[in-house]
């Protein structure tokens, strides 16, 4: 076990990444596409410059952040025990970043999610991260809980900019402005400041195994939800039977 803030937590992985500068990346399970391209992006590219993502495994936003952070940068707090996996279609992915990256629980070991354990969850990815970015949100939900756990801490919160009718519970926060909009990437990625790594050495473990034309359904097992996402988008091919990976779209 490992102490975070005062509180006793289950752990599996790397500890080292709790030393690293940390963004907490939250978002509704069933945000658009523009959200989820938009997050991996951010993800990625706060990578190359030293962060390390934090968020709680979910379908949606939440894996599509950790996916593109990769297993070895990114920290996913469960709202299970630390022996289970939810949810079960991210297991696979999880069970990457607990050998790779790291896996924390608040909970006891056999501890099963339920409705309020999310909101001790939520609590949690704020607090390790130095910010918080909603990348979609709806007014009543688990994410806006989450900014207002930011809010009672006194930390900064982002939002990327979406259509009228769409994330309304970002678009109120940037319209009260209680959360400062990501206009532009880079100059967001510049504030948050970090030593780039050099091009080719942080590449997304997901793109690197695409990129060895694995078998669909093994894909699929490994990396769940967001290989059929890939395939909608036209960024991979299959071919009897096999992936072959054709690039950002």
């Amino acid at each position: 076990m490992v102490e975070i803030g005062g509180k006793r937590v289950e752990y599996q992985g790397n500890l080292e990444l709790l030393k690293a500068p940390k963004i907490s990346i939250v978002g509704s399970r069933r945000a658009n596409s523009y959200a989820k391209e938009r997050s991996y992006q951010l993800a990625r590219e706060a990578v190359r410059r030293g962060w390390v993502v934090v968020s709680g495994g979910a379908i949606g936003i939440d894996i599509t952040a950790h996916r593109g952070a990769g297993a070895e940068r990114t920290i996913v707090v469960l709202p299970c025990g630390i022996d289970l996996r939810y949810p079960k279609i991210n297991a696979p992915f999880i069970d990457e970043v607990a050998e790779k990256g790291l896996v924390i629980s608040p909970f006891p070991r056999g501890f099963r999610a339920r409705p309020w354990s999310f909101v001790v969850r939520n609590r949690l990815v704020v607090e390790l991260g130095e910010l918080l970015v909603v990348a979609h949100a709806q007014q009543k939900s688990g994410s806006m809980r989450s900014v207002a756990f930011a809010q009672e801490m006194g930390k900064p919160i982002f939002v990327f900019p979406h259509r009228i009718g769409e994330s309304q519970g970002t678009n109120r926060l940037a319209q009260r402005g209680e959360a400062s909009v990501i206009w532009d990437m880079e100059e967001f990625l510049d504030r948050l400041g970090g030593e780039m790594v050099e091009e080719g050495e942080g590449e997304d473990p997901l793109i690197s195994y695409l990129k060895g034309s694995p078998f669909y359904d093994e894909a699929v097992e490994r990396y769940g939800l967001a290989i059929m996402e890939m395939e909608v988008e036209g960024r991979i091919e299959v071919v009897d039977g096999r992936i072959f990976y054709r690039g950002e779209r």
